[in-house]
Order: C-alpha cells, then sequence, then structure tokens
C-alpha cells in the first residue's frame, strides 16, 4: 500500500521559514517525479514544487523560485521542502504528489499518490 506522509507544517511569521517533509513507502519511486501542490481557503490546487527521484532535477513555480528548495533523500525515502522567507499569500495546506513519470507536471492529473496534507499558516 503506497503512502504519502507529509510532516513539517505550523504557524510561522511572514519572513519566517518551514520545511515539509513527505515520507514515501510502499513501492519503489525511482522512475517517479515528487512534488509538492498547495491549496488555499477558496482556491484551486496548485503545482509549487517536484524534484526527480532518481536524477535529483528540481523545477519550481515562479512563486516558490528563490525562496523554497525541494530535495530527496533517498535512503530516508523522503522529499523536503525547504520554505524560506515566508509570505501570508504562501498560507495553504501543502500536499505531496507521486507522478510516474521523467519532467514534472503542474497538474494534478497526471499524479498518482497523494498525501493528507499539511496545513502552513503565516502571519502578517
Amino acid at each position: 500500500q503506497v503512502q504519502l506522509v507529509e510532516s513539517g507544517g505550523g504557524l510561522v511569521q511572514a519572513g519566517g521559514s518551514l520545511r515539509l517533509s513527505c515520507a514515501a513507502s510502499g513501492r519503489t519511486f525511482s522512475n517517479y517525479i515528487m512534488s509538492w501542490f498547495r491549496q488555499a481557503p477558496g482556491k484551486e490546487r496548485e503545482f509549487v514544487s517536484a524534484v526527480s527521484w532518481s536524477a535529483g532535477t528540481t523545477w519550481y513555480a515562479d512563486s516558490a523560485k528563490g525562496r523554497f528548495a525541494i530535495s530527496r533523500d533517498n535512503a530516508k525515502n523522503t522529499v523536503y521542502l525547504q520554505m524560506n522567507g515566508l509570505k501570508p499569500e504562501d498560507t495553504a495546506v501543502y500536499y505531496c504528489a507521486a507522478a510516474r513519470a521523467n519532467l514534472a507536471h503542474t497538474s494534478e492529473i497526471w499524479y498518482d499518490y497523494w498525501g493528507q496534507g499539511t496545513q502552513v499558516t503565516v502571519s502578517s
């Protein structure tokens, strides 16, 4: 049974940092893209960042470039999202997702597996 379990969310002041983790289990993800999406209240879920499990290639949405960094630890089967310089508009539920692909897909329809999400709240 495939599981993606996010952790690390919380409440932080603007300008602060958080590191999200996504622990993956239940299968081999070597041919997968691991991505972070987020969904703010009243808005659609949007792509944030992705990393290829095998090569470590990374992709970022414009909103994340320069502030967020995605990485993966193959030994721990865990993907991380380091978020710095957080803004109130980053407030959302952050989801980890996995797609069997070689390139990052920004549309959620490509993704086979999803975590339950972790809440990030940034106060002004």
